[in-house]
């Protein structure tokens, strides 16, 4: 019996040790300018943005910033034309954990990289995957933590922006099928 809680206590230790590091990830100005605080006893809330000039003047901005972003972090070197980055399917980041239980986080002896994830017809139907690094940042341990934020940012409002402009696809088609629907056949 002291054995298995002895490996209990040695269990919550480690834990403990591990919520430490995850609270220090970041430092206390990003802390509160850019995170919501949770705990397991509230529930987030988020509130739902209606189809009209709120939705747009987020949009505006968020593609300011991601503009900026794009020449700040040197992405137009390997994709000139700003707007060809929504051509990729998908964006992930190697080397930093975008999860809730991992966010922001190093993952030790890694590189930093942006990678666009595009589809390539071959042999009619069948498509295949194709991963084009969009940014290259060296090792995780010596890359700049304001660096990271704005990679981790770029990688967020990039998805926001995507995410989005699925939406405006299924409004429109829904629009059209209105259409379709309400005329005689």
């Amino acid at each position: 019996m002291s054995n298995g809680l002895s490996r209990l206590k040695a269990l919550n230790e480690k834990l403990d040790k591990k919520i430490k590091y995850k609270q220090n990830l970041f430092d206390d100005k990003f802390s509160a300018d850019s995170t919501i605080p949770t705990s397991a006893n509230k529930v987030k809330t988020v509130p739902s943005h209606d189809i009209g000039s709120k939705s747009i003047e987020d949009r505006a901005q968020n593609m300011e910033l991601l503009r900026r972003l794009f020449l700040e972090l040197k992405i137009n070197e390997k994709c000139p034309d700003f707007d060809n980055i929504f051509l990729y399917k998908a964006m992930n980041l190697a080397g930093i954990g975008l999860k809730d239980d991992d966010f922001g986080e190093l993952r030790v002896g890694k590189y930093i990289q942006i990678i666009a994830i595009s589809y390539d017809a071959i042999d009619g139907d069948k498509k295949k995957a194709k991963n084009v690094s969009l940014g290259y940042y060296g090792k995780g341990e010596m890359l700049d933590i304001q660096k990271k934020y704005k990679i981790i940012e770029f990688i967020l409002r990039w998805r926001y922006e995507k995410g989005l402009q699925s939406l405006d696809n299924y409004i429109h088609l829904l629009g059209k099928l209105k259409t379709l629907s309400a005329s005689p056949n």
